[in-house]
């Protein structure tokens, strides 16, 4: 273990990002060229190696957190990377974008800080690339087995690359002009580099996994044909219906979908534009919803120069502390957090950006057409009912609608031609009696309404895997991640008849919430 008194005389510090004036002027990472060092190996001395280490409940990839703090506290990144990578095939991407479950689990968090697990996580994945602890892994030799894995996020890499390690010949299929999904265009630069997930897409290239973009399956390639050419196939297609906001004036122009802002803005990033065809520059912007994606609209409105910049959450404001009926360790905790696009807004203004328990009405639009303003109410915070006498205007010239996902796109090309049926939640239905996910066929809806669950497992599309948010609905990269190896141990047994990979979850997993 580490320093066994480390957690009494250490107190928690977490790595500083870069000042909000600096950050504000670039797109570079919050904590782009800051000191990890010594200060992540000083911390991960906090970790008390608790006989139950409560950290793992708190994520799904059974990540080795006391094992990895351990060797991060004595500055051995080469066993600190092994034991991170074994079960987390990009800790680069998660200790950048997740929230970091397993700190609210940490046992600390009982009555203290917590470790700071994220930024050892992130340290030791840096350090393993700069130290040349990642070489490409391809297989020793090949199976002889095909796999199409259709769609190229967090899920869909995961599975291709623990499938192509053991030997099968993988393909990923990706309709959009580069790889990565969200990883690619749903998350800011300020957030994630996209050199690092350039740098992982050319391990995975090394290591035998092919890439084919612009092909969108079930239009442009038949997916039954897809499937009668491979010998298993992978959904990783995400959870793409976007939610809409019917409310008067959607229609008006400056209301955007913050899916759609976002990849603009990643497109200037990537060189496609020299300036971004939909810009908050000198506008008032509003964004709607009170997720991680409205949080990165945030960040970028900012960046772009928004004149004023609110953020509307439905939900009332939390508390500062854990409050009852989310108990340690398996809740994560509605709490009152502040990402840095908030704290951002808040160095610049003064003030939180963002107004609790606050409903859109309506939009208001000027002569052209254009959105000029928002109508808004406070509501009741169990009802969600509209409070009379609490109606606002805010200035609108921008606004962002960011309520998340309902599910993968209904009435696809590919649903139709490989027989896919959604579940109760929207999602493509899967197999419950297999770790991991064998889809369910429209024909076998019957069975899944009507009969147990041995008829719904029989009626499976034989050799087809749903991973990712595809079957569970929009969730956290560190799930993404748990599902593509999941799917990819799967898979690997319906090929082989037995596999030595990993099942971090099982389909019907889900996370503690309140």
């Amino acid at each position: 273990m580490t320093d066994p008194r480390g957690f009494l005389r250490i107190p928690r510090r977490s790595v500083p990002p870069r000042p909000v004036e600096a950050r504000l002027d670039d797109w570079r990472e919050v904590y782009a060229g800051q000191a990890l060092l010594p200060l992540v190996s000083e911390q991960a001395m906090r970790c008390m190696d608790c006989g139950v280490p409560f950290c793992h409940s708190g994520c799904p990839l059974g990540n080795l957190i006391p094992e990895w703090n351990a060797y991060a506290s004595r500055g051995d990144w080469q066993a600190a990377a092994e034991r991170l990578h074994a079960t987390n095939n990009f800790p680069e991407f998660t200790g950048r974008l997740c929230p970091a479950p397993c700190e609210d689990a940490c046992v600390l968090a009982i009555n203290a800080d917590p470790v700071t697990i994220k930024n050892v996580e992130q340290t030791i994945a840096d350090e393993a690339w700069e130290r040349g602890y990642t070489p490409p892994q391809p297989p020793q030799r090949l199976s002889g087995k095909t796999v199409a894995v259709i769609g190229s996020g967090p899920a869909g890499l995961a599975a291709a690359q623990q499938l192509t390690r053991i030997g099968h010949t993988v393909v990923v299929y990706e309709r959009a002009d580069r790889i990565g999904g969200l990883l690619r265009y749903g998350i800011p630069e300020f957030k994630m580099e996209k050199c690092h997930l350039n740098r992982r897409l050319e391990q995975m290239r090394e290591e035998g996994t092919k890439f084919r973009t612009g092909v969108d399956v079930g239009t442009d390639v038949d997916a039954a044909e897809l499937r009668r050419r491979h010998d298993a196939v992978i959904v990783a297609v995400g959870a793409t219906e976007r939610r809409e906001l019917p409310v008067a004036g959607r229609e008006l122009r400056g209301v955007h979908q913050a899916m759609d802002y976002l990849t603009l803005a990643n497109r200037v990033q990537e060189g496609d534009y020299g300036s971004p065809p939909v810009t908050a520059e000198g506008k008032h912007a509003v964004i709607i919803g009170g997720g991680d994606t409205a949080s990165d609209c945030l960040g970028t409105v900012l960046r772009q120069g928004a004149v004023s910049a609110v953020q509307l959450d439905i939900n009332p404001e939390p508390g500062e502390s854990r409050p009852d009926g989310q108990p340690w360790p398996v809740t994560h905790p509605k709490v009152y957090r502040i990402s840095h696009a908030h704290e951002e807004a808040r160095g610049r203004e003064g003030t939180d950006p963002r107004l609790f328990s606050s409903a859109t009405l309506h939009f208001e639009g000027d002569a052209a057409g254009h959105v000029s303003a928002l109508c808004l109410t406070e509501v009741e915070p169990a009802a969600r009912s509209p409070l009379p006498d609490t109606e606002q205007v805010l200035p609108a010239e921008l606004v962002l609608i960011a309520l998340g996902f309902s599910g993968p796109e209904r009435g696809s090309g590919l649903m139709r031609q490989l027989g896919l049926g959604l579940d109760d939640r929207g999602n493509f239905a899967r197999d419950t009696g297999f770790a991991a996910t064998p889809a369910v066929p429209v024909a076998g809806r019957a069975a899944l309404d009507g009969l147990e669950g041995q008829a719904a497992r029989r009626a499976r599309t034989d050799g087809v895997f749903i991973a990712g948010d595809a079957g569970r609905g929009q969730s956290l990269v560190v799930w993404a991640i748990a599902e593509g190896r999941a799917a990819a141990a799967a898979t690997d047994r319906y090929l082989t008849g037995s596999t030595v990979l990993p099942f971090p979850i099982v389909s019907t997993d889900r996370p503690m919430v309140a």
